[in-house]
């Protein structure tokens, strides 16, 4: 599956020399041209990264590196995501300083070389990709290479949409996921469907297994809303 890459450029020029190229070289490319755009985008189509031009027209750019990286109360995102800052010309060793304290990985002052910006993309997503292979939720594992569920180190044995459905929820474990949201990403359903039962079932039998092998409690309802993994974001012991 191609990775996603959120663009968010002000400059219209640039903007389309990248998503052309970037998009012949087998990324899913979705443009921005401002701050509250590009976080919307990324609220709602969860990008794999995202390269960060400055200055956008209602927040410089190193305001939305922070914002991305410390997210944002009533809104979710993947906060790990690696950040390209596209710097300004004639940038310096302060300007690189102050981008990686804002939570960015890599900076490229313009103008750039465009195969090297696709090395870098390239790079941190191999990174980042070997960092999502396994997803530990407290006593919850889930070893994405090898399709295995485990809790406490014993292993459990679930079916392929139950995989899914916990594979999900160990995504961001404390993360309230609606119902629609579910449907739509472990079963493919394209429109609300709340009156099916096939989420609700599933969840009640994965709640089930994971209890069986200790621990817990895990699939959490939240009446009305949807599920999450784990109960609260505390230690484990």
């Amino acid at each position: 599956m191609a990775a996603a890459l959120l663009l968010a450029e002000p400059e219209p020029d640039l903007r389309g020399f990248l998503e052309r190229h970037l998009a012949e070289d087998g990324f899913e490319v979705m443009g921005a041209r401002a701050c509250g755009e590009a976080l919307e985008l990324a609220e709602r189509a969860r990008p794999d990264l995202v390269l960060v031009g400055t200055p956008l027209p209602d927040a410089p750019g190193l305001e939305l590196c922070r914002r991305l990286r410390e997210g944002e109360p009533g809104r979710s995102w993947n906060r790990d995501m690696p950040l390209i800052l596209l710097g300004r010309a004639g940038a310096d060793a302060v300007d690189r300083v102050r981008a990686f304290e804002r939570g960015c990985d890599d900076y490229v002052a313009k103008p750039f070389d465009y195969d090297e910006l696709l090395a870098r993309i390239r790079a941190l997503l191999r990174r980042a990709r070997v960092g999502r292979d396994v997803l530990d939720a407290g006593h919850v594992r889930v070893d994405r290479g090898t399709r295995r569920v485990s809790v406490r180190g014993r292993d459990v044995a679930v079916s392929g949409k139950e995989y899914e459905l916990v594979a999900k929820l160990a995504t961001d474990p404390v993360r309230v996921f609606t119902k629609d949201e579910l449907l739509r990403d472990v079963w493919g359903y394209r429109s609300p469907s709340s009156r099916t039962r096939t989420l609700d079932s599933h969840a009640s039998r994965l709640r089930r297994k994971l209890a069986a092998a200790g621990g817990g409690p895990y699939v959490i309802n939240v009446w009305g809303v949807g599920y999450r993994l784990l109960a609260d974001a505390g230690p484990v012991s």
